[in-house]
């Protein structure tokens, strides 16, 4: 080992779990070269001073976990108001677009009023039309209005009368 520097030994690990053959390779190489000697002292050094530290007994400060769970409180507290102002800030637009949107269509729903086709030089609007879309779609309108004359119109009656000509050339 005289060739060879001992710098590798000691740092491939710590001095308390080195064998006694190794300690007294380093020891020996120490004693003829200054570098090494260094490297070896630095090594003694350091283990006695992470010792010492150890050994030492840590104490926290009085009232350390009340200060503690005070902070973490605050922290809770700044937190669900952080979140109510990152969500409004996120969907802050969105919702007041909504808003604006269903303003807009009340207005125009319940203050302009109906507009009036004109055909020809009679209004659309002249002529009695009860129908709402629920009872064209949904047929839920009252017998009173699918009577002319007296007499229930039906569906072949309808259909009669509009193709009612086709039929008889065939």
């Amino acid at each position: 080992m005289r060739d060879e520097h001992i710098i590798s030994l000691i740092e491939k690990a710590p001095l308390a779990s080195l064998s006694e053959n190794d300690l007294t390779a380093i020891r020996a190489h120490a004693a003829d070269c200054s570098d090494c000697q260094r490297a070896f002292r630095a090594a003694q050094i350091s283990t006695l001073l992470l010792k010492e530290r150890a050994a030492e007994a840590f104490e926290p400060p009085p009232f350390f976990h009340t200060s503690v769970m005070a902070t973490l409180r605050e922290r809770q507290a700044a937190n669900e108001s952080w979140a109510w102002s990152t969500l409004w800030r996120s969907a802050g637009a969105l919702a007041s677009t909504m808003v604006a949107t269903v303003a807009a269509l009340a207005v125009l729903t319940f203050t302009i009023p109906g507009s009036q086709v004109t055909s020809g030089t009679q209004s659309l609007s002249s002529f009695p039309n009860n129908y709402s879309a629920e009872e064209v779609i949904l047929d839920q309108s009252p017998v009173a209005e699918n009577q002319i004359s007296g007499m229930l119109v039906t569906d072949s009656q309808v259909l009669d009368a509009i193709y009612g000509g086709e039929e008889e050339g065939r």
